[in-house]
């Protein structure tokens, strides 16, 4: 990403995450005004970064590294905030993986689930609009037949982006659409097929039963497809989007995330938990409406923002 570009988005994204960063900062500079990092200020530390929606496991790992490098120390606000954006930094660096095309698998069919709501139908769309912008062909299928709205907002964007929309009549069988699509998209040399799938989860079995469809139809036509499985999760869910990973994971053979809605949340910290507890690859977060506020994840600029440091990190 350009230096500029990058500079404006770690804005956003900083915008974005104030409500995180603004809940844990207060905490962490009420408890920290020069004070000794003794065990009653460590057993705070750790306090502040669950509620902060790190998670146990992170904030165990984080203050056990504070025990054992700075026990005892005097810290500042700052010294505190950049110490726990650097450990926050290393448990993202190795989720931190952009989805990119395999044009020796074109298309690369890319199945896009998750719960109703989180934002799935705009994350194909804009996944499309970046794809397209670096001078690919994407082709969009609007699975989720049961939403008129959701095949109506995915026809939009794709005029908006200039790329095909397959849809189908309401209530359609989502695994004949994908199926008609990938042999649509091959037919016309199409470099990435994005698949929108239902996310009625108070119904598992159904949705398990369709999903599982949706696979064994493609195969028909690409033995190796889906190429990617994205879970798109809702960061204003908080701890739930763990469960989220867990149910689907369950469901289907998910291979990457993507986090939406950072924006609207003081649980930014979910991104951390989720890199903890899973280790899957998080591909992009997302930190508004428009196209250009869907990126691929910075682990770095993410720690900073989300502990509320003015400047990116370098390089």
């Amino acid at each position: 990403m350009p230096e500029e570009e990058r500079r404006g988005f770690f804005g956003r994204l900083k915008a974005g995450l104030a409500r995180s960063s603004a809940k844990i900062g207060e905490s962490l500079s009420s408890l920290f005004r020069k004070r000794r990092m003794d065990d009653e200020a460590l057993d705070e530390l750790e306090d502040v970064l669950i509620t902060a929606d790190l998670g146990a496991a992170v904030a165990r790992k984080i203050v056990h590294g504070f025990r054992v490098a700075r026990f005892g120390e005097e810290v500042t606000d700052v010294q505190l905030r950049e110490a726990i954006a650097d450990e926050i930094a290393r448990i993202l660096a190795p989720v931190a993986v952009p989805l990119i095309p395999d044009p020796a698998r074109a298309p690369h069919v890319v199945l896009v689930v998750g719960v109703n709501g989180t934002g799935k139908t705009t994350t194909i769309a804009k996944l499309a609009s970046l794809w397209a912008g670096q001078g690919l062909k994407p082709m969009l299928v609007a699975g989720d037949t049961f939403r008129a709205a959701a095949v109506q907002q995915l026809q939009i964007w794709g005029e908006r982006t200039g790329c095909p929309v397959v849809s189908g009549a309401a209530n359609a069988d989502a695994a004949g659409l994908a199926y008609d699509a990938l042999t649509r998209a091959k037919a016309e040399g199409r470099d990435v097929l994005l698949i929108d799938t239902a996310g009625r989860l108070h119904n598992k079995a159904d949705l398990m039963a369709e999903l599982a469809k949706i696979v064994r139809v493609i195969r028909k036509v690409d033995p190796t497809a889906p190429h990617s499985v994205l879970l798109v999760l809702d960061a204003t869910t908080g701890q739930n989007a763990l469960q989220q990973v867990k149910v689907f994971g369950e469901m289907v053979d998910v291979t990457g995330l993507v986090v939406t809605k950072l924006d609207g949340s003081a649980k930014g910290g979910i991104v951390v938990a989720l890199a903890e507890a899973y280790g899957l690859p998080v591909h992009a977060v997302g930190v508004g409406e428009k196209a250009e506020d869907l990126r691929p994840f910075d682990p770095r600029d993410f720690a900073r923002s989300l502990v509320g440091l003015d400047e990116m990190a370098h390089g």
